[in-house]
């Protein structure tokens, strides 16, 4: 059989995960005494783990994870009061399947942005659609896609994902734009999606930084109570040199 002529073959058929398992296949002396089935097999499973590879760079690509966090790094000794029983169930993704939420919150450098990028990463690789944003940048482009015609546009952008990750939310009051934003992306997901936020301020400080007390009700009534709690404490995790937060 001519290995290079096939090779190309697959490649422009798209079965670049064939071609690469073809051409190990080729190289493997033992291959010789398989059968045609088994043979098939391997080479099919080559373009299964391809396909499923590019799903996910794909995914984590869209997903614009601030920090390069995986679950499997979570150091569960530092003292920050983090529940390993919790985190791991939250690990399966199955709050994400049941549209349920998950909020994070604790003093700065406590490792909260990275255990919500740990837990996003893992949404990918579970086949899972994640988005990730800052609140801050969040409102600032919707403020300037209010002015430009966007703002359905983005809106719906937010709604799309199974996952939408919100890091630091607060502490400053919101504006009465930002609080129906954040009403709109709470409405849209409810039922629908998930949200995962971080804040360093504790729960029962967030009426006071949405400003709104009928807005507050409305919105966190739509979160908490169908949310995983994670509130962490104890000293910063932050590198000195490098300002990254640890797991």
């Amino acid at each position: 059989m001519l290995t290079h002529p096939t090779l190309e073959t697959l490649h422009a058929l798209g079965l670049h995960g064939i071609a690469k398992g073809f051409k190990a296949m080729e190289a493997e002396p033992a291959a010789a005494a398989m059968t045609h089935a088994d043979w098939l097999a391997l080479i099919l499973e080559h373009e299964v783990t391809y396909r499923g590879q590019k799903r996910f760079e794909a995914r984590a690509g869209r997903a614009k994870l601030r920090q390069a966090a995986v679950v499997e790094d979570v150091d569960y000794r530092a003292v920050r009061g983090l529940d390993r029983t919790l985190f791991l169930k939250l690990t399966s993704c199955q709050w994400i399947h049941d549209h349920r939420h998950v909020i994070l919150t604790g003093p700065t450098g406590i490792g909260k942005s990275w255990l919500a990028c740990a837990l996003g990463h893992k949404a990918c690789r579970e086949d899972i659609s994640v988005l990730c944003y800052r609140v801050p940048r969040l409102f600032a482009a919707l403020d300037l896609a209010r002015g430009d015609g966007r703002y359905a546009k983005l809106l719906a952008s937010l709604a799309r994902p199974k996952l939408l990750i919100l890091d630091d939310f607060g502490p400053q009051v919101m504006t009465a734009d930002h609080r129906r934003d954040l009403m709109e992306i709470v409405e849209d997901r409810y039922g629908r999606g998930s949200l995962l936020i971080t804040s360093q301020l504790n729960v029962k400080h967030w009426h006071e930084v949405i400003g709104d007390p009928t807005m507050a009700d409305a919105i966190l009534d739509r979160i908490v109570h169908a949310a995983y709690r994670i509130d962490l404490d104890g000293e910063t995790l932050r590198k000195p040199k490098d300002g990254e937060e640890l797991a």
